[in-house]
């Protein structure tokens, strides 16, 4: 639809022999004191103008943006294209697959439903490091990827072939934000006759690591995602802007991780949660572009919406690196240049906010064991570690997992050697007086025969994975160099520690061979075990048997050492306790150090062939050798090479047979796509939305309740409700694979909701994993058996929660499964930004409790029955402010309602924004 152009915006650039329309934002008064990011909002409302969802008011709204006041306004933004990974973009495809059955059951045209966008998915997120450490490892974990998930390939390629504007990148090829922003991303569209910004959203929180690119672009729910697709625009606050001016330059030693680690302190610390942060000053012409990313990248980490970058000259010569084309590159400098979107290192823009960071005060550093803005000085890890461990090992040595709060946790790998128990897990009390050294260390004989001890701290994952930082040529090509030195002195890596090498894109594995380091890497045991997310999403497969068993018998506390962006409890792998995110010449470090109960930047790492102690700055490269191997092995020419024919595959890819057809032919036996069943009776109009009564406490939550609580990825237990359901439909164990392979299956998903082996339910203290009170028996069950039970006698449910509920993950599932599971509204101290939108995307109510309060505060013990009245304002089409809660014990209060936007609250009125899609397409 044309843009009514009430503000006569319209106009032309011409670059080259090419002419574009382009919306000019200098038409709009107040668009020179905008932030950036800003200026590219302004420029979608202006192109997107149509009267109804986005009208002249917002616009005027925008250039009037008052940095001081809390966001109010509500506007309508219109993504570019939207981006997928494999995890998040199957359940994607399953529910526009079911909506077409669905528009067509309801008399309308099914090939309505089709991307109006283009839609880009990129299959990462389902290789597992089952083998490593050998030159076939890399074959082997993909054949055993295309076994596990053949179905969901299949149907993935069906997807590519049934719908408009939607492309897969087969398995094999790279990491979902590293492929983006190496090929994918345009910074500047040009999409029929028009040009304007890229913008993005993406099924995966770390969605921002485009922004480094100068690209406007966040982590959505799949829900909301699917949306983006079918046209429907994302309902937004202008939000507030913290500006982070940065000055001087990176010392020698310093890392790109380094600075990230240092940024995610200061700004969790500060508070960013839903804010857009932007980077100005004249520091940011010295941070480059690799450097922008990273940092992007873990903008879900200081909870942040987005963490962007202007374009300047460094986002210029970055294109040019990667292969983009000369008219592309000639459209990004001429564009931003004419739109006033190009960096002037001397302004001062206004600002919400502001935080200051002086290159120059970087030093080197590692975070965890636990969160990654929990950053350790590199020279105070072992002290830090010792301090910690008290927490871990008590006086007989162990382990101690005790605390007040809900631990992010896993997205734990789907191998075969893990502990089969599903019963409730007994959590031990708090340890008092441990010196957090184990009574003597273990002595083992691993695998291969070789002898060795074990003590708590033993590194027994050492990862370099992770778009984060496998993007970024200085720090990968310093790790191969680290790796030369250390190999060339003598040094290898501890017997007991298992290292992978996982890069973002084959264009890694190019430089490396190019520059002639792959053979060190190897000879260390980082041999390429696959192009995919791996250890940082749980994908670590498992340690070998003598040393996980060593482990478990022993509870010693095992660290893993990655160069990742999450290091939850139990995320990285069962049998380990701490984790430590750290840049990949570090992760090498620790593989020949084996211990994190050493302070590597004074004592040796080992002792080379000539007898002599080996120390790290004896084998850290220098910047300018970095620098010089990068010049002289990276290139246009690797980059265009590795995406030549991205969207072909490989000959396991080309030979999957595809299904044809509108729409998609549901398999009745299948155990990983199964048509869901959001649709089942749903009438041309929405019946009005009513109050809550008679409900009951399904789950007491604590603080910090991950998406990965809520909806683990990890493997499924054989005595778990999914794992039942898996053996019942026929699936050996060894088959049963990940809750993050199984998302097209809703069947699976229910089950799996709330199961995480980590989770406390304070319903069932004392206990681990996916249970509860069912307050109708009184008996202790599972989570998903005491749903089933109350759904058959009609009653509805109620979640209580802590501070920072739904944090993590931007995992769709967590919000599907509530809903499936009954559950009409939460009850939470605080949310995260996507969490809280999906659960309004999927019909459930999220409600926050008075400021200052709490359940404890209010003495809630979860035993109530509850009531929820006020909801029915909403068919007037009003947002209640406020609700009412009461309970049969007495206890009243008014919960906050964080329906945020008007546009949410129409979702909510249809039970869900897919619901709500449907209905605007028929009528």
């Amino acid at each position: 639809m044309a843009s009514l152009d009430t503000f006569g915006a319209k106009s032309e650039l011409s670059v080259a022999d090419a002419s574009y329309e382009i919306f000019t934002i200098d038409k709009v008064e107040g668009h020179d004191r905008l932030p950036y990011s800003l200026k590219i909002l302004l420029e979608n409302l202006l192109r997107t103008e149509d009267g109804a969802n986005i009208t002249a008011d917002h616009i005027r709204a925008l250039g009037g943006w008052d940095p001081s006041a809390d966001p109010s306004v509500e506007i309508q933004f219109t993504p570019a294209r939207v981006l997928m990974q494999d995890f998040t973009g199957v359940p994607c495809v399953v529910d526009l697959a079911t909506m077409r059955e669905a528009v067509r059951e309801l008399g309308g045209d099914a090939s309505k439903v089709n991307p109006l966008a283009p839609a880009e998915l990129v299959i990462d997120h389902s290789v597992i490091a089952d083998l490593f450490g050998r030159e076939d490892a890399f074959a082997r974990n993909v054949e055993l990827e295309y076994q596990r998930n053949r179905e969901r390939y299949q149907f993935l390629r069906w997807g590519q072939t049934a719908f408009n504007e939607f492309k897969v990148v087969p398995p094999g090829t790279g990491i979902v934000h590293q492929v983006n922003i190496e090929y994918l991303a345009r910074t500047i569209m040009e999409r029929n006759g028009q040009a304007y910004p890229d913008t993005v959203v993406g099924t995966d929180s770390h969605t921002t690591m485009v922004n480094g690119l100068g690209v406007l672009g966040w982590g959505v729910g799949g829900i909301e995602a699917e949306a983006a697709m079918l046209g429907q625009p994302v309902s937004m606050l202008i939000p507030r802007v913290v500006g982070f001016k940065l000055s001087g330059e990176m010392p020698a030693g310093t890392t790109a991780t380094d600075l990230v680690l240092t940024i995610t302190e200061m700004l969790r610390e500060h508070g960013v949660v839903s804010k857009f942060v932007e980077f100005y000053g004249p520091g940011v012409s010295a941070v480059p572009l690799a450097n922008r990313a990273t940092i992007g990248n873990m903008s879900p980490e200081y909870g942040s919406t987005v963490a962007i970058f202007p374009i300047d000259d460094e986002t210029i010569k970055y294109l040019k690196l990667t292969g983009r084309t000369e008219q592309q590159v000639a459209l990004v400098e001429a564009y931003a240049k004419r739109q006033g979107l190009w960096l002037d290192p001397a302004a001062e823009p206004n600002y919400s906010e502001k935080l200051e960071l002086d290159l120059s005060t970087i030093v080197p550093s590692l975070a965890g064991p636990k969160r990654p803005q929990d950053r350790v000085p590199l020279n105070a890890a072992k002290p830090m570690f010792r301090d910690v461990l008290v927490n871990y090992v008590d006086v007989e040595g162990h382990a101690d997992e005790a605390s007040a709060e809900s631990f992010p946790a896993s997205d734990a790998p789907a191998n075969d050697v893990q502990d089969d128990s599903d019963k409730p897990r007994h959590v031990p009390s708090a340890a008092e007086g441990s010196n957090g050294r184990a009574s003597k260390p273990i002595r083992v004989t691993g695998d291969d025969g070789v002898e060795f001890e074990l003590d708590h701290g033993a590194v027994v994952i050492a990862a370099i994975t992770s778009c984060t930082n496998t993007s970024n040529p200085q720090v990968m090509i310093g790790a191969a160099l680290l790796a030369r030195n250390a190999v060339e002195r003598g040094l290898s890596r501890k017997p007991w520690v298992k290292t992978t090498l996982a890069p973002g894109s084959k264009v890694v594995m190019d430089y490396y061979d190019r520059a002639g380091l792959t053979p060190y890497l190897d000879k260390l045991g980082f041999n390429l075990v696959g192009y995919g997310c791996t250890t940082c999403i749980g994908n670590s497969g498992p340690l070998p048997e003598a040393i996980s068993a060593a482990v478990n018998e022993n509870d010693l506390t095992a660290v893993s050492v990655l160069s990742g962006n999450r290091n939850f409890e139990g995320r990285i792998n069962p049998d380990v306790k701490m984790n430590y995110l750290a840049s990949p010449p570090l992760v090498v470090a620790y593989a020949l150090a084996g211990t994190m109960d050493l302070d590597i930047t004074t004592e040796p790492l080992g002792t080379g062939s000539d007898g002599k102690p080996v120390f790290l700055t004896d084998i850290w490269p220098s910047a300018k050798e970095i620098d010089d191997v990068i010049a002289s092995t990276i290139g246009a020419t690797g980059f265009s090479s590795a995406y030549s024919d991205v969207f072909a595959g490989d000959e396991q890819w080309r030979s999957l047979p595809t299904p044809t057809g509108d729409t998609f032919a549901w398999a009745d036996d299948s155990t990983y796509v199964r048509k869901p069943p959001y649709f089942e009776g749903m009438a041309a109009s929405p019946a009005p939305v009513s109050d809550i009564a008679g409900a009951r406490v399904l789950a007491k939550l604590g603080d910090s309740v991950t998406t990965d609580h809520i909806s683990p990825a990890s493997s499924i237990k054989p005595d778990s409700p999914a794992g039942k359901y898996l053996a019942e439909h026929g699936v050996a164990r060894h088959e049963f694979n990940s809750y993050g392979s199984r998302r097209g299956n809703h069947e699976v998903m229910i089950r799996g909701t709330f199961a995480n082996i980590r989770l406390r339910n304070q319903l069932v203290p004392g206990v681990e994993g996916g249970f509860t009170v069912n307050h109708l028996s009184g008996d202790q069950t599972t989570i998903y058996d005491a749903s089933v039970a109350y759904q058959e006698a009609g009653v509805p449910l109620v979640i209580l929660a802590g501070k920072e509920y739904g944090s993590g993950s931007s995992r769709d599932w967590a919000a599907k499964g509530t809903m499936l599971l009954g559950v009409r509204a939460v009850i939470a101290e605080s949310y995260e930004r996507i969490h809280r939108s999906n659960l309004i995307g999927m019909g459930v109510l999220p409600l926050q409790f008075p400021p200052g309060q709490s359940a404890e505060s209010l003495g809630l013990t979860g035993t109530e029955t509850f009531a929820v009245t006020g909801v029915t304002a909403l068919n007037d089409g009003d947002t209640p402010r406020t609700v009412k809660v009461t309970t049969d014990t007495g206890v009243e209060f008014d919960a906050v309602v964080r329906i945020d936007t008007p546009g949410e609250a129409d979702y909510y009125r249809h039970g869900g924004i897919l619901q709500f899609v449907l209905r605007k397409m028929l009528s």
